[in-house]
Protein backbone atom coordinates (compact mmCIF):
# COMPACT_ATOMS: atom_id res chain seq x y z
CA UNK A 1 0.00 0.00 0.00
CA UNK A 2 1.20 3.30 -0.90
CA UNK A 3 2.29 6.13 1.79
CA UNK A 4 1.71 9.34 0.75
CA UNK A 5 4.78 11.81 2.21
CA UNK A 6 4.62 15.59 2.36
CA UNK A 7 8.76 16.14 1.64
CA UNK A 8 10.58 19.67 1.37
CA UNK A 9 14.02 20.65 0.47
CA UNK A 10 16.08 23.59 -0.87
CA UNK A 11 16.58 24.66 -4.31
CA UNK A 12 19.96 24.29 -4.02
CA UNK A 13 22.55 22.38 -5.98
CA UNK A 14 23.44 19.64 -2.99
CA UNK A 15 19.91 19.10 -2.59
CA UNK A 16 18.37 18.69 -5.91
CA UNK A 17 21.29 16.59 -6.85
CA UNK A 18 20.37 14.38 -3.51
CA UNK A 19 16.88 14.14 -4.59
CA UNK A 20 16.55 14.47 -8.11
CA UNK A 21 16.72 10.25 -8.37
CA UNK A 22 14.00 10.13 -5.53
CA UNK A 23 11.21 11.75 -6.80
CA UNK A 24 12.02 10.73 -10.05
CA UNK A 25 10.99 7.14 -9.64
CA UNK A 26 15.06 6.24 -10.54
CA UNK A 27 15.56 3.91 -6.93
CA UNK A 28 12.98 2.14 -4.91
CA UNK A 29 10.81 4.19 -3.12
CA UNK A 30 9.69 1.10 -1.14
CA UNK A 31 5.85 2.05 -1.79
CA UNK A 32 6.30 5.66 -1.09
CA UNK A 33 4.93 8.67 -2.87
CA UNK A 34 5.89 11.88 -2.38
CA UNK A 35 4.26 15.42 -2.23
CA UNK A 36 7.21 17.81 -2.97
CA UNK A 37 7.70 21.59 -2.08
CA UNK A 38 11.26 23.11 -2.55
CA UNK A 39 11.72 26.38 -0.51
CA UNK A 40 14.34 28.78 1.31
CA UNK A 41 15.64 26.61 4.11
CA UNK A 42 14.79 29.16 6.33
CA UNK A 43 11.19 29.43 5.46
CA UNK A 44 11.63 25.43 5.73
CA UNK A 45 13.43 26.18 9.49
CA UNK A 46 10.73 28.66 10.57
CA UNK A 47 7.45 25.92 8.43
CA UNK A 48 9.16 22.90 10.99
CA UNK A 49 7.64 24.53 14.14
CA UNK A 50 3.84 23.66 13.17
CA UNK A 51 4.87 19.81 11.40
CA UNK A 52 4.14 20.93 8.01
CA UNK A 53 5.94 18.49 6.23
CA UNK A 54 6.26 15.31 6.78
CA UNK A 55 10.27 15.40 5.82
CA UNK A 56 11.72 18.02 5.47
CA UNK A 57 15.06 20.10 5.10
CA UNK A 58 16.28 21.30 7.97
CA UNK A 59 19.29 23.57 9.65
CA UNK A 60 21.12 21.79 12.28
CA UNK A 61 20.46 25.32 14.54
CA UNK A 62 16.76 25.43 13.54
CA UNK A 63 16.66 21.53 14.41
CA UNK A 64 17.84 21.99 18.16
CA UNK A 65 15.15 24.01 18.51
CA UNK A 66 12.74 21.26 17.42
CA UNK A 67 14.05 17.97 18.64
CA UNK A 68 10.94 16.91 20.84
CA UNK A 69 9.57 17.38 17.49
CA UNK A 70 12.17 15.84 15.15
CA UNK A 71 14.73 13.67 13.80
CA UNK A 72 17.64 13.84 11.69
CA UNK A 73 18.13 11.27 9.06
CA UNK A 74 21.59 9.87 8.94
CA UNK A 75 21.77 10.77 5.12
CA UNK A 76 21.04 13.38 3.34
CA UNK A 77 23.02 16.17 5.31
CA UNK A 78 25.52 18.72 4.30
CA UNK A 79 28.29 18.88 6.30
CA UNK A 80 31.09 21.00 5.34
CA UNK A 81 34.75 19.34 5.60
CA UNK A 82 36.77 22.59 4.12
CA UNK A 83 34.23 24.98 3.61
CA UNK A 84 30.16 26.12 5.00
CA UNK A 85 29.01 29.81 5.71
CA UNK A 86 31.48 33.21 5.68
CA UNK A 87 31.03 36.64 6.73
CA UNK A 88 32.04 39.31 4.14
CA UNK A 89 32.21 42.69 3.74
CA UNK A 90 32.17 45.70 1.16
CA UNK A 91 35.81 45.84 -0.39
CA UNK A 92 35.78 49.90 -0.15
CA UNK A 93 34.74 49.61 3.74
CA UNK A 94 36.95 49.79 6.85
CA UNK A 95 37.77 46.54 8.76
CA UNK A 96 35.50 45.57 11.51
CA UNK A 97 36.98 44.88 14.90
CA UNK A 98 33.61 45.45 16.81
CA UNK A 99 30.34 44.54 16.22
CA UNK A 100 28.04 46.32 18.68
CA UNK A 101 26.77 48.97 16.68
CA UNK A 102 27.29 47.05 13.50
CA UNK A 103 24.37 45.65 11.27
CA UNK A 104 24.74 42.36 10.41
CA UNK A 105 22.77 40.20 7.49
CA UNK A 106 22.21 36.72 7.74
CA UNK A 107 20.33 34.30 5.46
CA UNK A 108 18.01 33.41 8.48
CA UNK A 109 17.56 33.68 12.25
CA UNK A 110 17.63 29.73 12.21
CA UNK A 111 20.35 29.06 9.93
CA UNK A 112 23.46 27.47 11.00
CA UNK A 113 25.45 30.40 9.74
CA UNK A 114 23.28 32.95 11.51
CA UNK A 115 24.05 30.78 14.94
CA UNK A 116 28.46 30.32 14.37
CA UNK A 117 28.22 33.99 13.63
CA UNK A 118 26.54 34.64 17.13
CA UNK A 119 29.01 32.68 19.04
CA UNK A 120 31.85 34.49 18.31
CA UNK A 121 30.38 37.97 17.65
CA UNK A 122 27.64 38.15 20.88
CA UNK A 123 28.14 42.05 20.93
CA UNK A 124 26.47 42.27 18.01
CA UNK A 125 22.39 43.23 18.33
CA UNK A 126 21.30 44.39 15.23
CA UNK A 127 20.22 41.62 12.82
CA UNK A 128 18.90 41.71 9.72
CA UNK A 129 16.99 38.14 9.26
CA UNK A 130 16.54 37.47 4.70
CA UNK A 131 16.35 35.26 2.32
CA UNK A 132 19.66 34.35 1.83
CA UNK A 133 20.12 35.66 -2.30
CA UNK A 134 19.33 38.28 -0.72
CA UNK A 135 22.40 38.93 1.96
CA UNK A 136 25.00 40.09 -0.40
CA UNK A 137 22.75 42.96 -2.44
CA UNK A 138 22.45 43.88 1.12
CA UNK A 139 26.12 44.56 1.69
CA UNK A 140 26.82 45.82 -1.60
CA UNK A 141 24.05 48.65 -0.81
CA UNK A 142 24.96 49.29 2.56
CA UNK A 143 22.11 48.73 4.37
CA UNK A 144 23.92 46.63 6.70
CA UNK A 145 27.79 46.72 7.48
CA UNK A 146 28.49 42.90 6.47
CA UNK A 147 26.30 39.56 5.83
CA UNK A 148 26.90 35.75 6.27
CA UNK A 149 27.03 34.32 3.31
CA UNK A 150 25.74 30.46 2.56
CA UNK A 151 25.36 28.51 -0.22
CA UNK A 152 26.62 29.66 -3.93
CA UNK A 153 27.72 33.07 -2.54
CA UNK A 154 30.37 31.37 -0.85
CA UNK A 155 31.87 30.83 -4.22
CA UNK A 156 30.74 34.03 -5.83
CA UNK A 157 31.48 36.50 -3.20
CA UNK A 158 34.53 37.83 -4.62
CA UNK A 159 33.61 38.86 -8.32
CA UNK A 160 30.89 40.52 -6.58
CA UNK A 161 33.13 43.27 -5.16
CA UNK A 162 33.20 41.51 -1.31
CA UNK A 163 35.71 40.79 0.78
CA UNK A 164 36.06 37.86 2.74
CA UNK A 165 36.13 38.53 6.75
CA UNK A 166 35.69 35.17 8.09
CA UNK A 167 35.72 31.53 6.56
CA UNK A 168 33.55 29.89 9.50
CA UNK A 169 33.97 26.34 7.85
CA UNK A 170 37.60 26.57 7.41
CA UNK A 171 37.92 28.22 10.93
CA UNK A 172 36.00 25.32 12.18
CA UNK A 173 37.99 22.55 11.35
CA UNK A 174 41.36 24.11 12.16
CA UNK A 175 39.67 24.61 16.04
CA UNK A 176 37.17 21.65 16.31
CA UNK A 177 38.64 18.52 13.89
CA UNK A 178 35.32 17.62 13.10
CA UNK A 179 33.08 18.50 9.57
CA UNK A 180 30.73 21.67 10.69
CA UNK A 181 27.03 20.24 10.29
CA UNK A 182 25.54 22.44 8.50
CA UNK A 183 21.59 21.09 7.46
CA UNK A 184 20.00 17.56 7.52
CA UNK A 185 17.00 15.86 6.49
CA UNK A 186 14.56 16.05 9.19
CA UNK A 187 11.49 13.50 9.88
CA UNK A 188 8.19 14.06 11.70
CA UNK A 189 9.28 11.17 15.32
CA UNK A 190 5.15 10.73 15.44
CA UNK A 191 5.63 9.00 11.96
CA UNK A 192 7.40 5.97 13.85
CA UNK A 193 11.12 4.75 14.35
CA UNK A 194 9.80 2.38 11.32
CA UNK A 195 9.20 5.17 8.60
CA UNK A 196 12.15 6.67 9.63
CA UNK A 197 14.74 3.87 8.88
CA UNK A 198 12.77 3.47 5.68
CA UNK A 199 13.11 7.04 4.60
CA UNK A 200 16.99 6.38 5.61
CA UNK A 201 17.27 3.61 3.20
CA UNK A 202 15.07 5.41 0.32
CA UNK A 203 17.05 8.49 0.28
CA UNK A 204 20.61 7.06 1.04
CA UNK A 205 19.33 5.10 -2.66
CA UNK A 206 18.82 8.64 -4.28
CA UNK A 207 22.21 9.53 -3.44
CA UNK A 208 23.99 6.76 -4.38
CA UNK A 209 22.39 7.01 -7.92
CA UNK A 210 23.15 10.83 -7.94
CA UNK A 211 26.47 9.97 -7.57
CA UNK A 212 26.78 6.63 -9.97
CA UNK A 213 24.81 8.98 -12.12
CA UNK A 214 26.02 12.35 -11.85
CA UNK A 215 24.98 13.58 -15.41
CA UNK A 216 21.20 12.19 -15.14
CA UNK A 217 19.99 15.78 -12.61
CA UNK A 218 21.75 18.34 -14.68
CA UNK A 219 18.61 19.93 -15.89
CA UNK A 220 16.70 19.51 -12.54
CA UNK A 221 19.47 20.87 -10.76
CA UNK A 222 19.68 24.06 -13.10
CA UNK A 223 16.17 25.34 -13.56
CA UNK A 224 16.22 25.37 -9.26
CA UNK A 225 19.58 26.71 -8.28
CA UNK A 226 19.76 30.55 -7.62
CA UNK A 227 23.20 30.84 -9.03
CA UNK A 228 23.02 29.84 -13.12
CA UNK A 229 26.46 28.93 -13.62
CA UNK A 230 26.55 25.43 -14.20
CA UNK A 231 30.59 25.46 -12.60
CA UNK A 232 29.16 27.21 -9.60
CA UNK A 233 26.94 24.34 -9.40
CA UNK A 234 29.15 21.72 -9.30
CA UNK A 235 31.63 23.36 -6.90
CA UNK A 236 28.80 23.81 -4.46
CA UNK A 237 27.77 19.70 -5.20
CA UNK A 238 31.30 18.86 -4.67
CA UNK A 239 32.04 21.23 -1.14
CA UNK A 240 28.80 19.68 0.36
CA UNK A 241 28.28 16.02 -1.04
CA UNK A 242 30.66 14.00 0.55
CA UNK A 243 30.73 11.26 2.36
CA UNK A 244 28.70 12.25 5.53
CA UNK A 245 26.12 12.77 3.55
CA UNK A 246 25.54 8.90 3.05
CA UNK A 247 25.78 8.54 6.70
CA UNK A 248 26.93 10.54 9.73
CA UNK A 249 29.44 8.07 10.87
CA UNK A 250 30.75 8.21 14.48
CA UNK A 251 32.60 11.66 13.05
CA UNK A 252 29.50 13.18 12.22
CA UNK A 253 27.53 12.28 15.19
CA UNK A 254 31.16 13.74 16.92
CA UNK A 255 30.62 17.12 14.77
CA UNK A 256 26.61 17.44 15.87
CA UNK A 257 27.47 16.90 19.46
CA UNK A 258 30.11 19.83 19.52
CA UNK A 259 27.78 22.20 17.19
CA UNK A 260 24.97 21.81 20.34
CA UNK A 261 26.83 22.26 22.64
CA UNK A 262 27.96 25.48 21.02
CA UNK A 263 24.24 26.35 20.66
CA UNK A 264 23.20 25.28 24.29
CA UNK A 265 25.73 27.57 25.57
CA UNK A 266 24.01 30.90 23.63
CA UNK A 267 20.94 29.92 23.19
CA UNK A 268 19.69 32.06 25.66
CA UNK A 269 21.55 35.21 24.60
CA UNK A 270 20.98 34.43 20.93
CA UNK A 271 16.87 34.26 21.74
CA UNK A 272 17.22 37.98 23.58
CA UNK A 273 19.47 39.69 20.93
CA UNK A 274 18.80 38.02 17.42
CA UNK A 275 15.02 36.70 17.42
CA UNK A 276 13.27 39.86 18.60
Amino acid sequence: MAMNVKLAYSPCPNDTFMFHALINGLVDTEGIEFDVTLADVEVLNENSINNQYDVTKMSFHAFFYRKSLYNMLRCGSAFGIEGGPILVKRKDTPKIDYWKDKVVATPGAFTTGALLFYAENGGCKNFEHMIFSDVEKSVLSGIVDAGVLIHEGRFTYKEKGLELIRDFGADWKKKMKVPLPLGGIAVRKDLGIDFEAKMNRVLRRSIEYAIEHPGASIEYIAENAQEISEEVQHKHIDMFVNKYSLDWGENGEKAVSTLYGIFESVKDLYVKDALR
